[in-house]
């Protein structure tokens, strides 16, 4: 399934914006792009809403088709307990977290041990923990962890182009997660030269015209035949004023779907 998460609309959800975009907003704007999957990822404000304000979230997803799944950082047994809680209210199937978010050098046995620990809830709820591929924690290492565990309930959200920071190549990051995957980031990305030539700036580009080999990613994951989800997501740099921002947010979000899309037709024979 194709999905949208808030990071498709980071910009447009963002204090940046004269009139950011509510959650239940982005949640329409998803629905009227045609996908049934948005996930509310890395989005802080979530953990103040009462029960009441999750209910209704819950309903207005209900009414325009569209399933959730939730995206946090940290292993902390008190933090996943709590977006266990939440994943329950707003019946969340995945909750998408990173090991070692800055501020926590916990080493991988602790986060291990944590994962160890709520794992049972998770279990009893038939919510899937999904930790994602990133430069703080080698894919070697994040691989190695999950088999380590070895629960249905834990495996990876593949994001290709996170660990290029560390040398994690994407190709490798592909082929290396694919047994485990439980959810996949789309989006695509390219270096370009820094002003003077000196280094590099490593950023997002629209899906189809950067580095991300999709078609090895879908290969390697089959994303449709296992039902792993696929969120689209961007790195859009700031494009210099609000409006051209949002626009250009927008547009970067329909060249991904339609790439998807395209893709899926060319290949729903395979």
């Amino acid at each position: 399934m194709i999905g949208l998460g808030t990071y498709a609309f980071f910009w447009q959800l963002s204090d940046r914006m004269p009139r950011p975009l509510t959650l239940a907003q982005a949640l329409e704007r998803t629905a009227a792009q045609g996908v049934g999957m948005f996930q509310i990822c890395d989005y802080p404000k979530i953990l103040t809403f009462g029960r009441g304000e999750l209910r209704d979230l819950r309903r207005r997803a209900d009414d325009l088709g569209l399933r959730l799944e939730l995206g946090t950082r940290g292993t902390t047994t008190d933090h996943l307990t709590a977006f266990l809680r939440l994943a329950d209210v707003l019946e969340a199937a995945v909750v998408r977290t990173m090991l070692n978010p800055v501020g926590d050098d916990a080493p991988l046995e602790e986060s291990e041990g944590r994962l160890r620990a709520v794992l049972p809830d998770y279990d009893r709820a038939g919510v899937t923990i999904a930790l994602e591929t990133y430069e703080r924690v080698s894919v070697r290492n994040l691989r190695r962890l999950v088999e380590a565990v070895g629960s249905d309930r834990l495996g990876i959200c593949l994001d290709p182009g996170n660990g290029v920071a560390a040398l994690d190549l994407p190709r490798d990051t592909v082929e290396r997660c694919a047994p485990y995957v439980k959810d996949v980031h789309v989006k695509d990305f390219a270096f370009t030269r820094s002003e003077g030539w000196v280094g590099f700036q490593y950023t997002g580009t629209p899906l189809g015209t950067g580095l991300l080999d999709y078609a090895h990613l879908e290969r390697a994951v089959r994303p449709e035949p296992n039902g792993i989800a696929q969120i689209v997501e961007h790195w859009l740099p700031w494009q210099g004023d609000p409006a051209a921002t949002a626009a250009e947010e927008q547009r970067w979000t329909s060249v991904a779907l339609e790439y998807l899309r395209d893709y899926q037709k060319e290949h729903d024979h395979d």
